[in-house]
């Protein structure tokens, strides 16, 4: 753990070697390696259109959805179907605040290329107001990595530099999660950042340390749980077209009732021996056997497909469950006392029959 400003951060881990961890670059080091650079194909010659559920950002005519940091209207011109970067008049935020997102931004730098490093077509996206995806010309340019498009700014660099020219579209999809904390506000899962340009992957789930910021890292606000989209305006007349979001929904949990392993009831030895044997999954007689056997109180199926058996829970006299998947065996015996099965996984029925 080392302190910055007064701030605490740690070292991030070595994903190469499990349980060590490795200094960070320095922000901004110029020494840090420049990724590979990826031709991404050509530019969409129309905007890629949204799906059916994106809240529409900008469709190309309009800034009602966005506004100045302070409320005012957006100072910026739009023409041709897209949004321009007037330098001078600031950054602009949507109205409306966000947690998790896909986002999706198409944006161009200008034509013909002007200045060096940071000075050369720069802007940028910050989710929640907070954390940056670099907007900058970085075809054949040259600046810190941790600067260039696609960079998690001042944090991450890209894992490719699949830039097009400057004045052609450039594509960014991006996943985001927001950071969580707990009661306390202690932080308890980072903010995660998937991030395709031009449809090359160059952020994989990256876990920014917190809100980006230039020269230091700033502390996260664990009262926050959303906040606006925000573009920034670094002096550059950047341009920005067809800009939608998707709100990614929370994952469900399961009711107490279907988490957690089953209660197994005891079965006599009769029982659970006249189980055993070997069954057919169905009339082909080229089909794999499954294989019952027991194991102390309990029963074990060998598929044939896999290595290890798998441990089957007694809930009834005939009744069987696998511990962490939603599956059951159901046995059932004729007047002749022999045994069949039926194997049913989610919505999917087997029948079996013992050889």
């Amino acid at each position: 753990m080392a302190a910055l400003g007064g701030l605490a951060f740690a070292a991030a881990d070595d994903p190469g070697v499990p349980g060590v961890t490795a200094p960070r670059w320095k922000q901004h080091d110029i020494h840090r390696p420049r990724p590979q650079v990826v031709d991404p194909g050509p530019a969409p010659a129309a905007p890629i259109a949204p799906p059916g559920d994106a809240v529409i950002l900008f469709d190309g005519k309009s800034l009602d959805a966005w506004e100045t940091p302070d409320g005012k209207p957006a100072g910026w011109k739009v023409s041709d179907g897209a949004m321009e970067i007037v330098p001078g008049t600031g950054a602009i935020r949507t109205r409306a605040s966000f947690g998790d997102v896909q986002l999706h931004v198409e944006w161009a730098s200008p034509s013909p290329a002007r200045g060096v490093g940071q000075d050369r077509g720069n802007s940028g996206i910050f989710l929640m107001g907070q954390f940056e995806v670099q907007v900058i010309d970085s075809y054949k340019a040259d600046t810190y990595a941790d600067g260039m498009a696609g960079a998690i700014y001042g944090q991450y660099s890209p894992l490719a530099n699949a830039t097009r020219p400057p004045g052609e579209w450039q594509v960014y999809d991006i996943a985001f999660r927001r950071p969580r904390f707990d009661a306390s506000g202690k932080l308890v899962r980072p903010a995660g950042l998937t991030v395709f340009l031009n449809g090359v992957l160059v952020q994989n789930n990256e876990e920014p340390w917190g809100p980006t910021s230039w020269l230091e890292p700033s502390p996260n606000d664990p009262t926050l749980k959303k906040g606006p989209i925000e573009l920034q305006d670094h002096s550059h007349p950047v341009r920005y077209r067809n800009i939608w979001i998707r709100e990614i929904p929370e994952r469900s949990s399961p009711p107490p009732a279907r988490a957690g392993i089953p209660v197994a009831v005891g079965l006599s030895d009769r029982v659970l021996d006249g189980y055993v044997g070997a069954y057919s999954t169905g009339s082909n007689p080229g089909e794999l056997a499954w294989k019952i056997s027991r194991d102390g109180d309990h029963l074990l199926l060998k598929l044939p497909f896999k290595p290890v058996p798998l441990q089957l829970i007694p809930v009834s006299e005939s009744v069987f469950v696998l511990p962490h998947t939603d599956a059951e065996l159901t046995f059932r015996k004729d007047d002749q006392g022999r045994v069949t099965g039926l194997f049913r996984v989610g919505d999917g029925e087997r029948p079996l029959t013992r050889q």
